[in-house]
């Protein structure tokens, strides 16, 4: 039972100020008035602490006493995870709905995992065998995808293993072995708790050499991301942030995808919520509910909630990386993250810098970026987080302060740019301004799926589209017929690479979900198609002939195409051009 520590002496919105009777800590969890409501302590001067509290403050007064366990704020993490929804505080938003309807009731108290379910366990160890923090004690099959992995705790110490459960069924609060270590014995649940704030150790972290293969032609073959790399997708109202997210969550090959929806419209996170309970992996045929957490901190929900939902979402993944499997980490967005730690900073009444935001904002980007990575874990299995964060500035303009922040630790930059997105051109990624630092990680990868021929192919269509931005500022002042043949067909290359391979259909069943080969077979053709219209062009070919070809309607039309149809078509493209000489 939690302790009186102190009481309330002043509200100011989320942040409540208690006067301390007792030794309180920073990041300690607090509950606050006679609703027990959920903060935490970000600030103590002498005996007055500071804690954000995690739901509407409303009808507290000075006086309401405060308690604590003096314990951080922390997450269950165990069997029950996936394929569920929790609020920024972990708190199942299913169970509370059933319980009270469709808001949550102010002080609410909910156990995050069921402890009603039972799980079938498999032991892996035997007794008396050696505990290092981190084993593997035993496996769950969570869902049909995902095998859950009993872990040691990374804060127990090395021992050994007095007790273990035999194979059967269990809840997550029944303890399924002992460790001795140092005279004491450590009882081991089939669940275990961790503070949001504090990063899960590992070994080492190494490079990141495979790409996080996601279906979208422009991420994959342009601005590719590693597993374990970090990412940006910066954009205006309307660009198309979440929809590029939703498309990575429901597409990329991540073993295990988490989705944190932090100050979304409820509207959003309820069409993804409606969306993903009937989509199926194109790699299992299985529902992709089954490897998936969902953290969903709306924007009327409590403002410090927000501001922890971010950690809830990237301690879930650091769970399931030390399982050995490569996570996906979904952030939408970190502006309105910013703009509670903006509010919280406000409220605590320190001093402001760029834009109103706090001085230690670039400090809190560079610990949840950090929290990424490939990385060897204690039990010497590999995994890897690959955070993939929205950012929504103002106006659009990506040098505030968030945004540019932002880009000082991320290696892929995908900016999405308001003229493509209200020409209806999605994804809309600028070619012009995105970028990748991930090539030469995994360019042996690329290199192994297309001949060696992907970074030749990559730079041959930046290089083309760099030129045809300079020709169209020509065009818009002269016109594009005082333009040589030579320059024409940049552009039309570039409209056909435009519009047939970048343009991609979320809503098309054949189009949404593009495989690395089919990518690099279209990369392929286009490139082609250049390469032999430059010498018909040297040959008096005109480019009317070229634009009125069938090799230039199919190259139009092969996003239809599956495989072997774009395997034929290549190998014709030259045939079919010969027919053009005169």
């Amino acid at each position: 039972m939690a302790d009186i520590v102190g009481k309330i002496i002043r509200v100011n919105g989320p942040v409540v100020q208690i006067r301390c009777k007792e030794t309180i800590k920073m990041l300690d969890m607090v509950e606050v008035g006679d609703l027990r409501l959920v903060g935490e302590v970000v600030r103590i001067k002498q005996d007055i602490a500071y804690a954000q509290v995690y739901e509407d403050t409303t009808s507290l007064k000075a006086g309401d006493p405060v308690y604590s366990d003096r314990v951080p704020l922390s997450l269950e993490l165990g069997p029950g995870l996936l394929g569920n929804i929790f609020d920024g505080i972990q708190r199942p938003l299913e169970k509370i709905r059933a319980m009270e309807g469709d808001f949550i009731a102010r002080g609410i108290h909910v156990e995050a995992l069921d402890r009603e379910k039972k799980w079938h366990f498999i032991p892996v160890k035997k007794d008396g065998e050696k505990i290092a923090p981190g084993d593997i004690l035993g496996e769950v099959q969570e869902t049909s995808l995902v095998k859950h992995k009993i872990l040691v705790p990374p804060d127990v110490p090395e021992g050994m293993l007095v007790f273990v459960a035999q194979e059967g069924d269990y809840s997550v609060d029944y303890k399924i072995a002992e460790i001795e270590t140092g005279g004491n014995v450590i009882p081991i649940y089939m669940y275990q708790k961790w503070p949001v704030r504090k990063h899960r150790p590992y070994k080492q972290k190494i490079s990141a050499d495979t790409p996080l293969i996601t279906g979208q032609r422009v991420i994959d073959t342009l601005f590719p991301v590693a597993k374990g790399g970090c990412v940006s997708v910066p954009g205006g109202f309307g660009t198309g942030k979440t929809v590029v997210q939703h498309q990575l969550a429901k597409w990329s090959d991540a073993e295990v995808v988490v989705f944190v929806g932090c100050g979304e419209r409820g509207n959003e996170m309820t069409d993804v919520l409606a969306n993903f309970t009937k989509l199926v992996d194109p790699r299992t045929g299985k529902l992709l509910l089954e490897r998936t957490v969902f953290i969903a901190n709306t924007s009327n929900m409590p403002v410090a909630a927000r501001e922890a939902s971010i950690y809830t979402g990237i301690t879930i993944a650091e769970y399931f990386r030390d399982m050995g499997y490569d996570v996906a980490l979904m952030a939408d967005s970190t502006s309105r993250w910013a703009e509670a730690l903006r509010e919280l900073s406000g409220r605590m009444e320190e001093m402001p810098l760029e834009e109103g935001f706090p001085a230690y904002l670039p400090a809190r980007l560079a610990e949840f970026y950090e929290r990424g990575g490939r990385v060897i874990n204690l039990n010497g299995e590999t995994g890897s987080i690959t955070v993939i964060a929205s950012v929504s500035p103002p106006g659009g303009d990506f040098s505030e302060p968030v945004t540019s922040h932002t880009k000082r630790f991320i290696r892929c930059f995908w900016a999405l740019d308001r003229d493509l997105a209200y020409s209806r051109h999605y994804p809309a990624i600028s070619w012009i301004d995105s970028y990748s630092e991930y090539v030469d990680e995994i360019r042996q990868w690329w290199d192994s799926q297309t001949d060696g021929k992907w970074v030749e192919y990559r730079n041959i269509i930046l290089d083309l589209l760099q030129k045809e931005q300079r020709l169209q500022q020509i065009v818009k002042l002269i016109g594009p017929d005082v333009l040589p043949n030579t320059q024409k067909l940049i552009l039309e290359t570039c409209h056909i690479f435009k519009n047939a391979f970048l343009q991609q259909s979320a809503f098309d069943d054949t189009d949404t979900y593009c495989p690395a080969r089919k990518q690099f077979l279209m990369f392929n053709a286009i490139i082609k198609f250049h390469t032999k219209a430059e010498e018909l062009i040297k040959q008096g070919v005109g480019i009317e002939e070229l634009r009125e070809s069938s090799v230039y309607q199919s190259l139009m039309r092969m996003k239809e195409e599956n495989i072997d149809e774009l395997e034929k078509f290549i190998n014709s493209i030259e045939q079919e051009m010969e027919k053009l000489k005169k």
